[in-house]
């Protein structure tokens, strides 16, 4: 009885309202919103993404916290261990068509992509930066242990924090690209099961990875940062946001051209939002596709339609809350399904604002060019661009042959930075600041030298050549449609991430393709051939020179017969015929 009452007293005192209990109450300040957004592109594929942003009223960087809810631990202990005061980490399968698709909500370029601010307080970056990609590696199950001091550059224009941000030394910064990296099933479990409701509830459970994997483009990204926890900014909070974009192609899975639903692009349908988030929305851009500024027609009937200025053109949301009480009370389930009234004219395609393409030029595997076109479509606007090469040590850029031309004339980059490489130890570096002038293409070429590699310097495959990640374009392009102060609650969360500085303009970060270059390459058979051609002219010389020389001859006395006879004589004398 006295053990009993002991007890009780003790779980009265856990119960009461003490320190440990305000403590817990204070660490429980985080928020979840989730969001799906459905954008049908130009040329009738259909683009998802998804996103969940989780925010938390804590300090990481004390190292103080012990008691994690919404924000996965594991990404919590290694912001506070490892200085990192802003994170940014993208695996992307196939590349995203600026050209036809437009804009995309957030681009990533092809393989993996990671970009990291450190605190002022961390002493030695680069231990830090192996170190964190190290972890990451092991948290998404990704190469990115591969990355090293041959790939890994220092930007000092782009990468600006997206977060706050007390001083930009971009010494803290470091940027880095796999472009070879293949994404699939087992970074994507990983990434799921960072999620608060993992993929057993609200949006998440749209994530199948056998649907999300027969795309034609598939990128999923972390990004955190630090943020403003109110209007005074006096506290920081802490933002983690998932993101995953796929864009499926129905015409080559023969399901028809435009119809489309989310049964037929996921496999499964919606039922229910995360018991844990604040805020469960689906967005269905049905903007007008054609000349009779006609809406598309979704079913069933929205919550709401919402209108709003998205990277310079005026979009019409129609908004399902997955919150809302009335949404399931018609059906258990949610379905959206979309129709067009009539297909899209090809001529009708919006051109993006700005746009880009490279190449490789030259022949022979001695020399050869790098070619870059940036598009500035605005028909009265220019504006500058900062542009970012990455490039391997083993092509040896000749920066003396860099030439901008824009419309027949040099067009000279008022800024530029570039960092020679240093030969297995540091890539190249080229930024510059570029004014496009309005309606214009802008080609920008340098020369580069193949270099001669050690043989155990190649890839299993060399010949299928050696990777150059995507050029990086950032720029504040100029908008079409006056911009009005947007409702942030009501807009979609991808608005929120690149602040605008004015209502006159959008910030864009565009990647363009990988390139595939190759290199003199040695006939790594050759040595396999030698050994068998030599091993068969040994075997066969001194083969038949040995048996020669070590073969004694022996004269052989006639016989009386072999066997063969004897056993004919046998069967004769069995037959009464006189014997051979």
């Amino acid at each position: 009885g006295g053990m009993a009452a002991l007890l009780l007293l003790l779980l009265l005192a856990a119960a009461g309202a003490g320190p440990g209990r305000a403590d817990a109450e204070r660490e429980r300040r985080d928020a979840l919103q989730e969001e799906l957004l459905l954008s049908p592109l130009p040329t009738g594929d259909v683009a998802a993404t998804f996103q969940f942003r989780t925010r938390w009223d804590a300090d990481l960087q004390r190292g103080s916290v012990s008691h994690y809810r919404l924000f996965p631990k594991a990404l919590g202990r290694l912001v506070a261990a490892l200085g990192v005061r802003e994170l940014h980490l993208a695996l992307t399968q196939g590349f995203w068509r600026t050209r036809y698709w437009g804009q995309p909500p957030l681009q990533a370029p092809a393989g993996a992509e990671l970009w990291v601010w450190f605190q002022p307080t961390v002493t030695d970056v680069d231990k830090a930066w192996k170190e964190l990609s190290n972890i990451l590696s092991g948290i998404f199950c990704a190469s990115l242990n591969f990355i090293d001091s041959t790939n890994t550059v220092i930007p000092t224009a782009s990468f600006k924090p997206l977060g706050l941000a007390n001083g930009t030394d971009h010494h803290l910064l470091r940027y880095a690209v796999l472009p070879r990296e293949v994404v699939c099933t087992e970074n994507l479990t990983p990434w799921k099961k960072l999620l608060p409701c993992g993929s057993k509830a609200g949006l998440a459970v749209l994530l199948k990875a056998e649907r999300l994997f027969h795309s034609s483009y598939h990128s999923q990204a972390v990004h955190i940062r630090p943020i403003c926890r109110d209007a005074s900014c006096l506290a920081v909070s802490w933002e983690l946001r998932q993101t995953l974009t796929v864009v499926f192609d129905f015409f080559s899975s023969g399901q028809g051209k435009k119809d489309w639903s989310l049964f037929k692009m996921f496999s499964r349908t919606l039922t229910d939002s995360c018991p844990l988030a604040s805020q469960s929305k689906v967005y269905v851009d049905i903007s007008p596709k054609n000349k009779e500024k006609e809406l598309l027609e979704v079913s069933p009937a929205p919550t709401s339609v919402h209108e709003a200025v998205v990277q310079g053109d005026k979009k019409t949301y129609a908004v399902y809350d997955l919150l809302s009480p009335s949404l399931f009370n018609t059906s258990r389930s949610l379905n959206v399904q979309l129709k067009w009234k009539r297909p899209q004219d090809s001529s009708e395609m919006p051109i993006p604002t700005l746009h880009a393409q490279r190449y490789v030029g030259g022949y022979g595997l001695q020399t050869g060019e790098i070619c870059t076109l940036i598009y500035n479509t605005h028909p009265y606007r220019a504006f500058p661009v900062i542009l970012l090469e990455t490039v391997p040590w083993y092509l040896r850029l000749y920066v003396h042959t860099l030439t901008i031309i824009t419309k027949g004339k040099e067009n000279k980059p008022s800024y530029i930075h570039y960092q020679p490489a240093q030969d297995r130890r540091r890539p190249h570096l080229l930024e510059m600041l570029i004014q496009l002038p309005a309606n214009s293409v802008t080609k920008i070429t340098i020369q580069f030298e193949r270099a001669l590699l050690k043989w155990t310097e190649y890839p299993p495959d060399p010949n299928h050549g050696f990777y150059v990640g995507s050029s990086v374009l950032s720029a504040l392009v100029p908008s079409v449609t006056a911009m009005k102060d947007m409702d942030v609650e009501q807009s979609p969360l991808f608005t929120s991430l690149f602040p605008s500085s004015d209502g006159s303009s959008y910030f864009v970060r565009l990647y363009t393709e990988p390139l595939l270059v190759n290199l003199p390459t040695p006939d790594f058979s050759m040595p396999y051939n030698v050994i068998c051609l030599t091993c068969t002219v040994v075997a066969v010389c001194y083969g038949s020179f040995y048996n020669l020389l070590t073969r004694t001859f022996h004269v052989e006395e006639p016989s009386r017969g072999g066997l063969a006879k004897r056993l004919a004589n046998v069967i004769r004398k069995f037959r009464g015929v006189p014997p051979l």
